[in-house]
C-alpha cells in the first residue's frame, strides 16, 4: 500500500517542526508497512484555508497518479487543518474523488471512516482545532493591541525609520538620519500649502523611495512620525492614540495641523503661473483669496489683481509687484544669522564629504589592485603561460571594472576647503532675500512667502499686511513700517470670527490654529457703571 505524507508549520506555532512531523509520519508509515510516495511541505502557512503552495502541489500529484495512492498521513488533524467544515469537506473529496484515506499517526491504518463514532470524533477534534485557532487569533489580536498600548511598534518600519532589535530582543523602531529630512520637508511643505505633486516630485529628488499617488497622503496620515502609535478599536474598547517609545521626526502639533488641513478639503485650487507671482499667496482685507488676470486697455493688456468678493476693485499688477519687491528688499537676515548658517552647514556637510573621500580612497585602491591584474595577465601571455582565449576574457573583465572605478573617480567629490569657499561665497548673498526670490520659480516662490507670512499676507490701504512674519525678520519691521511697505496687525477677519476679550478688552486669537483663545470666567469682570 502507498502513502503520502502531508506537514504544515504555522509562523505563529513552532512547537511541532517539520523535521519532527516528518520523522513520526515515516516512523507510522514503516511500522504499518506503507510504502512512502513522497512527503509535503507547508511551512509558515495558514491552517484555515487550502489555498497552500504545497497541498495545492500535493492535490496535483493525487490526480497525475490517481488511485496509486491509499492514504494521507499527517501528525495531527490540526496539521491538516483547523477549519471544521472545510476539513469535512476536504476529507470527503480526497476518499471519493482519489480514493485516499486521511489518517493522523494516532488512529490505526485499517480505520473505517463511515462509522459514524468515527465521523463525531474527528468532527470534535477538528471542532477544538477550530477554536485552538480562534484562541490563537485573539491572543494575537490582544497581544498587539497591548504592545501598542505599551508604546512599541510592531511590523515593518516606515519610510524615515527602521527596525532594530532593543537590549530586551523585542523588535522596535529607530530614526533612519538619512530619511528623516525627507518626512520632514514632507510635512513643512504640506503645512506651507504646497501641492501634493510638487512636494513629492521634490522628495523624489531627494531619495523619496515610495510610488504612486497616495505616497504623499501616506507619509501625512502616518501618526507614527509624530511619535504616536494609533490602538484600533477592538469590541467595546474605543479607538486611540499613545505615546510612542520611538522618537518622532515631527512635533504633534505639526502632525495634528496636517491632519486639519487634509480633512479640509479646498474648493479650489490656484493654478500659479509666472506671470502672477502673488496669485494663490496674497489675500484681501476681507480675507478672502485674491486672483489675477490680464485685462484689455486701449493700447495693451494690463495685469490686475483683484478679491474674489469685491470683484469692484482692481489693484494694478506692476504696482503690486514693485511694492512686494521693496519688502523683500528690507527682509534681510542679520549678521549673526548668516554665520549661524554657515557654521550648520560645514557641519552638516563634514560626514558626507568624508564618506566621498574614504570611498574615492577605497576606489583608487581598487583600481591600481585592477592594473596590478592587468600587467599580471599580459605578462603571463606575453610569456607563453595562458592562450589568448583566456588572456581576452580576463582583460575584457578587467578592463570593464578599470572603466567603472575611472568613472566613479572621474566625479569624486571635492576637497574639505575647496566645498567650504563655495558656501562661504554663496551664503552673503543670501542677506537679502529678494536676490533668493528672483532666482526661484513659482512653485519655490510661493514656498518663500509662505514661509516668511504663513499664508496670512494681505493687501490694503496701499501696504501689505500681515499678523504673522518669521521670527527670522522681526528685526526688519520697523524699517518696513516707517517705509509704509509692510505692518504687522490683527486682520478683520480674525477679530470678525473671535468675539471673546481679554480683561483688557483687545480681541485675540491663535493665529496658527485659528481658534479662539478662551478666558477663564474668573478672570473678566465688568466694567463699573459711571455713576451719575
Amino acid at each position: 500500500m502507498n502513502a503520502i505524507g502531508y506537514m504544515r508549520l504555522s509562523s505563529k506555532d513552532q512547537s511541532k517542526s517539520l523535521e519532527y512531523q516528518e520523522s513520526t509520519i515515516r516512523e507510522y508509515c514503516k511500522r504499518n508497512k506503507l510504502n512512502v510516495l513522497g512527503m509535503f511541505k507547508d511551512n509558515g502557512e495558514s491552517s484555515y484555508t487550502f489555498d497552500r503552495p504545497d497541498y495545492l502541489a500535493l492535490e496535483s500529484y493525487l490526480r497525475t497518479y490517481k488511485r496509486q495512492c491509499q492514504y494521507l498521513i499527517v501528525l495531527d488533524h490540526d496539521r491538516f487543518s483547523r477549519n471544521l467544515p472545510e476539513a469535512l469537506m476536504k476529507i470527503s473529496e480526497l476518499e471519493n474523488k482519489y480514493g485516499v484515506k486521511v489518517l493522523s499517526t494516532n488512529e490505526r491504518i485499517d480505520l473505517d471512516t463511515s462509522d459514524p463514532d468515527v465521523f463525531m470524533k474527528r468532527a470534535f477534534d477538528y471542532l477544538m482545532a477550530n477554536r485552538e485557532l480562534f484562541n490563537i487569533r485573539h491572543r494575537t489580536r490582544q497581544g498587539i493591541r497591548n504592545a501598542k498600548e505599551s508604546g512599541r511598534y510592531l511590523g515593518r518600519a516606515p519610510f524615515g525609520y527602521r527596525n532594530i532589535i532593543d537590549g530586551t530582543k523585542q523588535n522596535t523602531i529607530e530614526v533612519n538620519e538619512l530619511q528623516a529630512p525627507i518626512v520632514k520637508k514632507i510635512f513643512q511643505d504640506y503645512l506651507l500649502g504646497i501641492a501634493p505633486y510638487i512636494i513629492y516630485k521634490e522628495a523624489k529628488a531627494l531619495g523619496f523611495k515610495h510610488t504612486g499617488n497616495s505616497a504623499i497622503f501616506e507619509i501625512l496620515h502616518n501618526p507614527l512620525y509624530a511619535g504616536l502609535i494609533k490602538v484600533a478599536a477592538y469590541k467595546d474598547l474605543p479607538e486611540k492614540y499613545v505615546k510612542g517609545r520611538h522618537k518622532p521626526i515631527i512635533s504633534e502639533d505639526e502632525y495634528w495641523i496636517a491632519q486639519k488641513m487634509l480633512n479640509n478639503k479646498r474648493s479650489q485650487q490656484v493654478q500659479p503661473a509666472e506671470d502672477f507671482p502673488l496669485r494663490g499667496v496674497l489675500k484681501c482685507w476681507c480675507g478672502k483669496s485674491m486672483t489675477a488676470g490680464w485685462s484689455k486697455g486701449k493700447k495693451k493688456y494690463y495685469l490686475y489683481y483683484r478679491c474674489l468678493e469685491h470683484t469692484n476693485v482692481n489693484i494694478p499688477g506692476q504696482t503690486l509687484h514693485e511694492l512686494f519687491d521693496k519688502v523683500l528688499m528690507e527682509l534681510s537676515f542679520q549678521l549673526y544669522q548668516i554665520k549661524a548658517l554657515l557654521n550648520k552647514t560645514k557641519a552638516m556637510l563634514a560626514e558626507p564629504i568624508k564618506q566621498k573621500q574614504d570611498r574615492a580612497k577605497e576606489n583608487m585602491k581598487l583600481l591600481d589592485a585592477v592594473n596590478e591584474k592587468i600587467y599580471t595577465l599580459e605578462k603571463r601571455f606575453m610569456d607563453s603561460e595562458i592562450e589568448s582565449s583566456t588572456y581576452n576574457r580576463w582583460f575584457q573583465q578587467y578592463k570593464e571594472e578599470k572603466a567603472q572605478l575611472e568613472h566613479a573617480l572621474s566625479g569624486k567629490a571635492r576637497s574639505k576647503d575647496s566645498s567650504y569657499e563655495i558656501i562661504e561665497r554663496i551664503l552673503p548673498w543670501m542677506a537679502k532675500l529678494f536676490f533668493i526670490y528672483q532666482k526661484c520659480n513659482i512653485f519655490q516662490k510661493h514656498i518663500i512667502v509662505r514661509g516668511v507670512f504663513k499664508d496670512n499676507l494681505a493687501f490694503a490701504g496701499g501696504a501689505f499686511r500681515t499678523p504673522f512674519i518669521d521670527r527670522t525678520f522681526e528685526h526688519n519691521l520697523l524699517t518696513l513700517k516707517e517705509k509704509g511697505l509692510l505692518f504687522r496687525e490683527q486682520s478683520f477677519r480674525y477679530s470678525e470670527i473671535n468675539p471673546i476679550s481679554t480683561p483688557n478688552r483687545i480681541r485675540t486669537c491663535d493665529l496658527r490654529f485659528r481658534k479662539p483663545v478662551l478666558y477663564p470666567a474668573e478672570l473678566w469682570r465688568p466694567p463699573l457703571r459711571k455713576q451719575r
